[in-house]
């Protein structure tokens, strides 16, 4: 059973977070952190890449030894050090590290002080009164770690691009070239930034079949259930997998039921009964006749009812606007022209400017934007005044040599902790676009942290407030913000706020970017590409993009490039 990419990264993931726990080198678990992204944004398999005998070593990030490590992985699906590590820290480490205000150095900080191996060591320590002894932890610690132990726990989830991996694989093996209508429904086909499981609908004449099918899947760890329509099976990464087979007559029938929302279904019944119909995943009867269900759109249009676009269906006003025939015109990858959030060598990206210049015009864009970090970021290399005054001009010399193609010069640079930019106006001022973020002070208060952005945008020369709430799926909240006041203060200075198409990140969510269209404030959709890689990760930012409702008008890398040069100009 090859192993996936998921698994590997995952294992890279726990290996980095007990060797800080441990206390060893930090350049080698930043290296195994490191390693991890680069595998989980692959294209292509690991065990693909190896079978076509490519390097893995000439991976961004991955040198000679990495790559023996995983070749070592694919062979025997077992990572020493990692199993070396788990002996030396036996215990729920990994689980304790995860808990609010905690991390790797506060859990070492447990570990060697209070002998905290596991969740039921720490709830002894904080009833105990012995947490709140140790230096660094207070009255508040305890009470927010007791909060969080009491609470139930949360349903694994998966961020959408690793859902979308194994989707993908199985999808390929399910069909086997064959024509059977094979689809994923739920939550993964209404594109959301994280997946609880897979919803499989199958239309096809032998469903018992397609069933046994799916438990001969070399990646599933145990079946669950296994009948004539229905079959349920646990991945080898605890993802669970729920195939439904459905007769070609019911297929938009339960398209429709398995797709949208519990609410969005809800309301469509209320539509159908409302006619003295019933809607179910079979079809729409009227009585006993089937009147529609072979497909989506006989569906909606019998409701009197345009064909909501998956992605739309939360049942958050898309069934007015379909009534009303005012479904938005969805922004698509194809529209998108640019990028205006990429990385190079400069910074912390692996390749040289002109390289991710060359993959972008690839991809049939217009235009990128080099926005490498500035001074502040010192584990990113982050470009000082002179540095960056040396990347304009090398920027100015590639333009004078493309045809059709313009590098945009650009910067991403931090938001100072009072909500001053790190590098001074004056080479500002040379720049085509800023992107300003918050990459430090996570922790300022709710006010604090909305009037440091807001100072930000106050400057002139700022184009884009990049990844505003700084999430990353599944390791880091939101940093306490009002959005509210941050997309006023944006419409009110013609700046504009960057969904991040980061898989990691997908920031800002849906709802926050409808917030953002509503108030007529501009998207960017950007990748925040640091390797070649990166540039195919747009497609998560659009699907974004699409369930906050956004159509091509409200996308500002969705413009020709004269009429983009004059809406970065403030």
């Amino acid at each position: 059973m090859p192993v996936q990419n998921a698994e590997i990264a995952e294992m890279f993931d726990q290996t980095a977070e007990l060797l800080e726990i441990k206390g060893d080198n930090p350049f080698r678990s930043r290296a195994y952190r490191n390693a991890a992204r680069v595998i989980e944004r692959l294209p292509r398999s690991i065990t693909s890449l190896l079978k076509a005998g490519e390097d893995l070593s000439e991976l961004p990030g991955i040198g000679k030894d990495l790559a023996g490590k995983i070749a070592a992985i694919v062979t025997t699906h077992k990572f020493s050090v990692l199993d070396r590590l788990k002996r030396e820290l036996p215990g729920d480490l990994g689980e304790i590290a995860a808990l609010p205000g905690l991390g790797p150095k506060r859990v070492k900080l447990l570990y060697d002080k209070l002998a905290v191996r596991s969740l039921e060591d720490l709830r002894r320590a904080i009833r105990s009164g012995r947490l709140r002894e140790l230096r660094g932890f207070g009255a508040k610690s305890e009470q927010k770690l007791a909060a969080a132990l009491a609470k139930p726990q949360a349903e694994r989830r998966f961020k959408l691009s690793d859902a979308e991996a194994e989707a993908e694989a199985l999808l390929n093996y399910l069909r086997g070239g064959k024509r059977d209508q094979v689809v994923v429904a739920g939550s993964y086909r209404r594109r959301r930034d994280t997946v609880g499981d897979l919803d499989i609908v199958v239309a096809t004449q032998d469903g018992a079949k397609m069933g046994e099918k799916l438990t001969r899947y070399e990646n599933v760890a145990s079946t669950l259930a296994h009948g004539p329509t229905r079959t349920t099976v646990v991945l080898r990464s605890r993802l669970q997998v729920d195939l439904r087979v459905v007769p070609l007559v019911s297929y938009g029938a339960a398209l429709v039921y398995f797709t949208g929302s519990k609410a969005h279904n809800i309301a469509l019944r209320g539509l159908a009964n409302d006619r003295g119909w019933k809607l179910n995943e079979y079809g729409l009867f009227d009585g006993r006749r089937r009147i529609a269900g072979a497909t989506e759109e006989e569906i909606y249009r019998k409701l009197g009812l345009a064909v909501i676009p998956p992605e739309m269906r939360e049942d958050r006003g898309e069934i007015a606007l379909a009534r009303a025939g005012k479904l938005p015109r969805l922004i698509a990858l194809g529209d998108i022209r640019g990028d205006l959030h990429v990385h190079s060598n400069w910074s912390d990206g692996t390749a040289p400017i002109a390289d991710m210049a060359a993959a972008a015009k690839a991809r049939n864009y217009d235009y990128i934007a080099i926005t490498d970090h500035s001074q502040h970021v010192t584990v990113a290399h982050g470009l000082d005044t002179a540095r960056l005054g040396r990347q304009i001009d090398e920027i100015e010399q590639l333009n004078e040599k493309l045809d059709g193609f313009a590098i945009l010069k650009g910067a991403e640079v931090d938001i100072l902790a009072d909500g001053r930019l790190d590098l001074p106006d004056r080479i500002l001022s040379r720049l085509d676009i800023v992107v300003a973020a918050v990459h430090y002070k996570f922790d300022l208060s709710r006010k604090l942290q909305t009037e440091r952005i807001i100072r930000a945008m106050d400057n002139k020369y700022v184009s884009i407030i990049a990844h505003p709430t700084g999430r990353l799926i599944g390791e880091r909240e939101p940093y306490e913000v009002d959005i509210e006041a941050l997309v006023a203060a944006a419409a009110s200075r013609g700046c504009c706020l960057e969904l991040n198409a980061d898989p990691d990140r997908l920031d800002l969510v849906d709802i926050h970017a409808h917030a953002a269209k509503s108030a007529g404030v501009k998207l960017a959709i950007s990748t925040d590409a640091h390797a070649v890689a990166g540039f195919s990760n747009m497609r998560f930012g659009v699907d974004q993009a699409r369930r906050g409702w956004l159509e091509p008008s409200d996308v500002i890398n969705a413009l020709p490039l004269p009429r983009l040069r004059r809406l970065l100009r403030r």
